[in-house]
């Protein structure tokens, strides 16, 4: 079994805290972007990101999480806003449907981080 090496896991950890620092609203992803978003999709590009993890590191694969998440979020309000309005193209079962993607993909990605957190608690445990 490979050694981990634990100041590239620190320096990867330190640079995704600076990154979730939401710095700005232009860093969040478009609403335009969200819509026509659906489970389906949202899952391939989950699987693409893990594909892509070997060449883009971890710090890629949770900003793609994230603005998938962000998306999906993004998506619902939309629908939530057009549903108050009573825009005419809006139901009341496409926008329960985009809530509650949107609410399963942010306890996904809470537990995702729960066990990043773990593993990084259990490395700095590690006797040198």
């Amino acid at each position: 079994m490979g050694q981990i090496d634990v100041n590239n896991v620190l320096s990867q950890m330190r640079q995704l805290g600076a990154q979730a620092s939401f710095p700005t609203s232009a860093a969040a992803p478009s609403i335009g972007a969200a819509q026509g978003s659906d489970f389906g999709s949202l899952l391939k590009q989950s699987l693409a990101a893990v594909a892509d993890t070997a060449t883009g590191g971890i710090s890629s694969l949770i900003t793609q999480s994230l603005s998938a998440v962000a998306g999906a979020q993004n998506d619902a309000q939309t629908k939530v806003d057009a549903f108050e309005r009573g825009d005419a193209g809006s139901d009341i079962g496409s926008t329960v449907i985009a809530g509650q993607k949107a609410d399963l993909a942010f306890r996904s990605l809470v537990q995702v981080r729960n066990k990043l957190t773990d593993a990084y608690s259990t490395i700095m445990n590690m006797p040198v």
